[in-house]
Formats: C-alpha cells, structure tokens, sequence
C-alpha cells in the first residue's frame, strides 16, 4: 500500500485536482425519498442509465487525440493534423503556446465555440473549469489535461450511443448494503492511483471503510476530503474479469461516516468510463482496494455493441 504524508505543497493542490476531477466525472448520486431499499436502488439505476444515455455522455467518446506545442489543424479533410468524421473540411486551428490554449476557426459560420459563432477564443481545459466546447453539427471536442494536452472528441450520434439498451446488473440485495466500521486517514495522507495511460496521480485520503462479509474481514481506502459529501473507492473484486469489468468498478458511500460508522452499498457499483469507450483515462483501482471477494451487486460488464 503506498500510502504516505504529502509535504509539498504544489504537488499537494495537484492532488486535490486530481481527486475532484475524476470524482467528478460520473458522481452516480441520486437522492430518493423512500426507505424501501429495493425502490430505491431501480431510481438510481433509472438515474444512472439516464446519464449514461445523454448526448454527451461516455458511449459518444470517438477520439483521443495528443497535442504537441504549436499549431493543431482540425477538419474533416484529410491533410489536417487531426481529421474529424464530419463538419467542415478545416473547422480550425488549435494553438498550444506557452502553456496557453486557444482556437482560430475557419468557418464560424458552421464552427461553434460554447455555442457562439466566434472567430477566435481561449480554450479552457476540464482542469480549469468548465471546458471550452468547439462543435459543428453531431460533432464537438474540447481540450483535458493528462500530464499533457489532448482533444476528447464526441459525436452525439455514435453508434455506441444509437445502440445502447442498458447496463445488466446483479439482482438487489440488501445484505450489499453494509453498515462497517470507519478509521480516519492520518492528515495529509495521500494514494497513489494509476490510470489506463500509465500515469500516476496522488489523491487525498479520507479514511479506511472496515466491513465484514462472509464472516471475513475486508478494508476499502475512500477517497475524499472534509468538504466531500461521500466518499469514492475505487475497487477491484473477484468478479472482474468472470461477470464484471476486468479493470474493476467505481463505489460511493451513502453519505458520511457518522459516529465511527459509514453505509456503503455496493449495489451501487457502477462501470468506469472505459468499459463504455476506449478513449477514457480511468484510475484503475490501487493494490490496497482489490478485495479478496466476490462482491455480486451493482454493474456487470459492458461491452458496446459498436463505437
């Protein structure tokens, strides 16, 4: 487990970015005023399978695309730098100077920025805020940050979103909603989480989910702060591979620890981005959270019937 103290202060607002941006990706949370469990979890697969389906959700991910300092050519033209499925033969040019951002287009008319038919602006990345969004027609792209600069290109009518039916799930059961115990983290005690690119982030560390299942007893790290509303793990089981994701699932707790105590209900348990895509950069679950269990709840494995 390598599990430590974080002391450099740059590196340690890295961290905090990187625990709200990839918590934020797909925070599956949906408050239901019911306390009939089994209700409960069909809304929040109802709620789940709703983002799943929007039109610039995960299945509509085309492309990834790396940036190189300089100028980018964008269009669906052949000889641009990179070529787009559709629009106009050349959208535009994206500039990578110093650290800065931005795009010239060559046909406001057809080309949108956040959409506003303007000729130049800014492009702010999804670690800064709120990205800047370049689209024609079903097509659009913006910029992410991953140690380096890339375009993420989305089509709202992509195959895997036309054919998307839903996402199979284990039968509820409520013995999967499991009252366990809570052990704060040390402060300043960071995870270090590797994503499908290889790359390694530190993340903040809130504490240690302690439960016990199948008169065993098993430890969760949760990922979180003192601001967050639940906790994240990232988890791998004995399903994956044999029923589930092969590269393990995502979890939220149901609220914060009370008292010692903290509620998680692995019902809950939801595919990362990459099983709907290959063009994600999910964190793949850390040594500590690959749990000796079969944990028979929550989402099964996914594969789209086309990208």
């Amino acid at each position: 487990m390598k599990l430590k103290r974080a002391y450099n202060p740059v590196r340690f607002l890295c961290v905090l970015l990187f625990a709200s941006l990839v918590m934020a990706c797909e925070q599956d949370v949906v408050t239901v005023e019911t306390e009939n469990h089994q209700q409960a979890i069909q809304a929040w697969r109802a709620a789940r399978h709703e983002r799943l389906n929007k039109p610039d959700g995960w299945l509509t991910l085309v492309g990834l695309e790396w940036l190189e300092p300089g100028e980018t050519r964008v269009g669906r033209s052949a000889d641009n730098d990179v070529q787009l499925g559709g629009g106009p033969d050349y959208w535009g040019t994206v500039v990578l100077k110093d650290g800065q951002l931005s795009f010239q287009s060559l046909d406001s008319e057809r080309v949108e920025i956040n959409g506003d038919a303007l000729s130049q602006s800014r492009l702010v990345p999804d670690t800064e805020g709120e990205p800047t969004v370049i689209s024609s027609g079903t097509l659009s792209f913006n910029i992410i940050f991953r140690e380096s600069y890339a375009l993420r290109i989305k089509d709202s009518q992509a195959s895997a979103l036309k054919n998307f039916k839903g996402v199979d799930n284990y039968p509820i059961d409520q013995s999967w909603r499991i009252e366990g115990s809570f052990i704060p983290a040390t402060e300043g005690a960071v995870l270090e989480i590797t994503n499908v690119l290889g790359q390694v982030y530190e993340s903040e560390v809130f504490g240690t989910f302690e439960f016990k299942k199948n008169d065993k007893t098993h430890q969760l790290l949760g990922l979180g702060t003192r601001d967050s509303e639940k906790l994240w793990f990232i988890f791998a089981d004995r399903t994956n591979g044999h029923g589930t994701y092969g590269a393990g699932r995502y979890l939220y707790s149901d609220g914060m620890p009370v008292n010692g105590q903290l509620t998680v209900d692995f019902n809950k348990s939801y595919n990362p981005p990459c099983a709907f895509n290959p063009y994600s950069t999910c964190p793949i679950p850390p040594q500590s959270n690959r749990l000796d269990l079969l944990v028979s709840a929550g989402e099964k494995d996914f594969h789209p019937d086309s990208y």
